[in-house]
C-alpha cells in the first residue's frame, strides 16, 4: 500500500474513533474542507459541509451517554483506496458496522452499509471532500439516534 492510501487508510480510522469517543469537534475537523453526504435516488446529497456543520450534525443526531460516548464501536472494512497518480484526490469504497451496547440494549450490530468517499490533498494533507453514507441493513436504532 503507499503512503498516500495509509495516510487515507488512517483518515477513515480517525472517524471511526472520534464518533465512538463522542469528539464530534473531532469529527467536524475532518471535514474541515469537506461535507457529509446521503444517497438519494439521483445521487448523493449534502446533509453538512465544513466542520461547524458536520460537528452540529452529528450532536443533533447522535445519543451521548453518561460516559460522554455514543456506547459504539465503528468497524470500517474492505476498505479500496485509489489514489490519483498526481497523489491530490483519491476516492475509497468501504463497508462499516456499527456495534452498540446500553443498559437498555445488549451487544449487537444496530447498522451495516457502505461508505463511498472522495479526499483531497491539502497543503501536504489529506482531508475528507465528500463521505457518502449509505444504510444496507438496520437493527434497533433507538439506542443510538435522537428522538
Amino acid at each position: 500500500m503507499s503512503d498516500a492510501a495509509r495516510e487515507i487508510e488512517h483518515l477513515l480510522y480517525r472517524y471511526a474513533a472520534a464518533i465512538d469517543a463522542g469528539d464530534f469537534d473531532g469529527v467536524g475537523a475532518l471535514f474541515s474542507h469537506g461535507r457529509i453526504c446521503g444517497e438519494s435516488g439521483g445521487g448523493p446529497v449534502t446533509l453538512a459541509e465544513g466542520a461547524e456543520a458536520v460537528r452540529d450534525f452529528y450532536r443533533s443526531l447522535v445519543r451521548l451517554y453518561d460516559d460522554g460516548t455514543p456506547r459504539t464501536r465503528h468497524v470500517t472494512t474492505n476498505a479500496i483506496i485509489e489514489v490519483d497518480k498526481d497523489l491530490t484526490t483519491a476516492t475509497s469504497r468501504s463497508s462499516y458496522s456499527v456495534f452498540q451496547a446500553t443498559d437498555a440494549l445488549p451487544l449487537q450490530a444496530i447498522i451495516i452499509g457502505r461508505y463511498r468517499d472522495t479526499f483531497h490533498r491539502i497543503g501536504g494533507t489529506w482531508w475528507f471532500a465528500s463521505r457518502t453514507m449509505v444504510a444496507d441493513l438496520t437493527g434497533d436504532l433507538s439506542q443510538h439516534l435522537l428522538d
